[in-house]
């Protein structure tokens, strides 16, 4: 990690799982949303968002996926690369999950004291794959793009990275790098 001047995680897969019944939270979001009489088809629950910003309920939607992403963060699983921490560079965090529910799982987890900056989907505008949050979170613990490495497991993880100019890892290679020094 000696070649980077920061290293940002994405959060849930990455350092922990979140205890979260996705399809219950989309369950529960259309039934919401039914509520206020806004028919999302099959749209997953990313797009949904978008279309609720648009009917203005969006808001409706970020609680409810919210109150399922805290509830599962008091109850997530820390993963193996969350050993990695702590780093002799900042670290951040940058998720598609809110805020609030990174700092529970940091915090269920000691973890909090290793990360200086924490990005969610509702810190700031656009959620991966926008740039925006990936670099935010490097500023915000004042790294360089440049000189920067994103750690995550998605595409959305990926893409985000390739799209700010910044190196990524798979969640799964640092894992595997962490097992090999161990040996």
């Amino acid at each position: 990690m000696d070649e980077y001047e920061a290293v940002v995680y994405d959060l849930d897969g990455t350092l922990v799982r979140l205890d979260v019944d996705w399809d219950a939270v989309h369950a529960a979001v259309v039934e919401r949303l039914d509520e206020y009489g806004v028919d999302v088809g099959d749209r997953n629950l990313w797009d949904i968002l978008d279309v609720a910003a648009e009917r203005g309920v969006k808001d409706v939607v970020e609680d409810t996926i919210a109150e399922f992403e805290r509830d599962g963060a008091r109850t997530s699983r820390r993963l193996p690369l969350a050993d990695e921490l702590p780093l002799d560079v900042p670290v951040a965090i940058c998720s598609l999950n809110c805020e609030a529910a990174c700092r529970i799982a940091l915090e269920t987890h000691s973890l909090d004291g290793h990360v200086g900056s924490v990005v969610g989907r509702d810190t700031v505008a656009g959620h991966k794959p926008d740039p925006r949050p990936l670099l935010h979170a490097i500023d915000s613990v004042g790294g360089d793009p440049e000189r920067a490495l994103f750690v995550g497991d998605s595409e959305s993880d990926r893409e985000a990275a390739e799209r700010a100019g910044v190196a990524f890892k798979w969640v799964a290679d640092r894992t595997a790098r962490l097992a090999a020094d161990e040996e």
